[in-house]
């Protein structure tokens, strides 16, 4: 972690390179994201109820999802979620940006990731009305991962900086 604070991820070929190609995963794994999004859903808040509470005018009628496949793709999804959000969010407090707007992209990506991972369960469980909450979960995470891959492919590709530097800092008296 010391080549990020200091700057010399910017001089360390090697480590810029294990950054852009996790980048570029990260990358891949966002657009996924939208295609698997959309071969369950639309925006439309009508397909999420219908996904997870079921649509008995379909031709066999779809029953609603069950709990256990719920807690199937939470077991995977939270722990999988949790740690992208927490390593992006960690190498963002490395960018030259102040605090205030560090810690804004932190509370925006975690916030837009719990609403993304809990809405479904809200739909199936408490009331079919937190179908907004999905789409709007869904969509803030989209643009705050694209948001923190394309600052920290920025923050690689820069010259080299040093983060102690370019941050604000209280001052002693």
């Amino acid at each position: 972690m010391r080549f990020v604070v200091t700057g010399e991820w910017n001089r360390n070929t090697l480590l810029r390179l294990i950054l852009f190609l996790f980048l570029f995963f990260v990358l891949m794994f966002w657009g996924t994201n939208w295609i698997l999004y959309f071969r369950s859903m639309t925006l439309d808040p009508a397909s999420v109820i219908a996904h997870y509470l079921g649509d008995p005018s379909q031709e066999f009628g779809r029953p609603p999802r069950p709990l256990g496949a719920l807690a199937e793709v939470a077991h995977f999804h939270v722990f999988a979620m949790g740690m992208l959000v927490m390593t992006l969010t960690h190498l963002l407090l490395f960018l030259p940006f102040a605090p205030s707007k560090k810690a804004a992209a932190v509370i925006w990506t975690f916030g837009s990731a719990l609403a993304d991972e809990t809405s479904g369960w809200l739909v199936r469980l408490v009331a079919p009305e937190f179908a907004w909450l999905k789409i709007v979960g869904f969509l803030s995470l989209q643009a705050s991962l694209l948001l923190l891959i394309v600052l920290l492919a920025w923050g690689v590709a820069r010259p080299a900086r040093n983060a102690y530097a370019d941050t604000e800092r209280p001052r002693r008296s």
